[in-house]
């Protein structure tokens, strides 16, 4: 479709799994895609993918009706041309620069004027002013952040790329930037795709949720679905689910369903999905315990 970005690609490795990326992304709104999985499971490269800072081996890339790679005609277009804003991991901020020459260097070409009217709003935004002419070894880690955020959205990208974001700063720092990351992923206007293997993060940042694990996308959905709906057992192992255990449905009546699960027989709701077998997935949060007799 070309209001949506499309990747159906593969990174092969001599040594390593293959990563296979698939991806939906609506354009045209803010939106937040949340590449979520434990460290190792590919997820840095299919962000380094669709940013062009590799080149997948085979499969497509379109953003609309822009290809930004197709294996079969070996069209490829550089990051420079995809107009994105890609926030590395450790920021990259340049350590002999101030926040504002920092924030400016995204926007070379531009005359002084056009570069103060494009940063100062950005400055506001992020609260960084009175802060503009010191230099990233002189800043808290959630201001570093805040820079790194600033020069990525000074140009105005078509797509956010956000590798770890948060994974740079400290427990309390980082409670207090999720919801502000939230908020101005919400307000800036353009999508954003977002790696993370912290499940809070991802709850708090994401509108959407793909998980994935040794290079394969396991299941893509909203965050309470995957949370609380996974759709396996890895998938339920992957976002934190204490305890997985298999079960056989014995009957079905009046809409309802007879689970036994070890020498319990528990009842649910009867779902629409075939098949006997199951799993069951409980969250020690979910658990009551209360005093009585049985």
């Amino acid at each position: 479709m070309a209001d949506e970005i499309t990747a159906d690609f593969e990174k092969a490795y001599p040594a390593g799994p293959t990563i296979h990326g698939v991806l939906r992304v609506p354009l045209g709104r803010p939106h937040v895609t949340v590449l979520f999985g434990p460290s190792g499971s590919g997820k840095t490269t299919v962000l380094r993918c669709l940013a062009g800072l590799e080149r997948p081996t085979r499969g497509r890339i379109m953003f609309g009706t822009d290809p930004w790679f197709d294996a079969n005609t070996g069209k490829t277009a550089s990051p420079q041309s995809r107009s994105i804003g890609y926030l590395f991991q450790d920021y990259a901020l340049f350590p002999h620069l101030t926040v504002a020459d920092n924030i400016a260097y995204a926007l070379k070409g531009m005359s002084h004027a056009e570069r103060v009217a494009q940063m100062h709003p950005l400055i506001r935004l992020l609260q960084l002013e009175g802060l503009e002419a010191r230099r990233p070894g002189q800043l808290s880690g959630g201001q570093q952040q805040r820079v790194a955020l600033a020069r990525v959205l000074a140009r105005r990208p078509r797509l956010l790329l956000l590798d770890e974001p948060l994974s740079a700063l400290d427990a309390p720092t980082r409670e207090q930037v999720r919801g502000e990351l939230r908020g101005l992923l919400r307000n800036q206007g353009a999508p954003a795709i977002c790696v993370t293997h912290d499940w809070v993060e991802a709850l708090t940042l994401a509108d959407e949720v793909a998980v994935i694990a040794v290079g394969r996308v396991l299941q893509v959905g909203s965050p309470d679905e995957v949370f609380s709906r996974p759709a396996n057992a890895e998938v339920a192992a992957i976002v934190g689910v204490e305890t997985v255990v298999t079960g056989h449905i014995a009957q079905r009546t009046q809409g309802l369903a007879a689970l036994d699960v070890g020498s319990a027989r528990l009842w649910a709701i009867e779902e629409t999905g075939r098949g006997e077998e199951f799993y069951l997935c409980i969250r020690a949060e979910d658990v009551t315990i209360e005093m009585g007799a049985p």
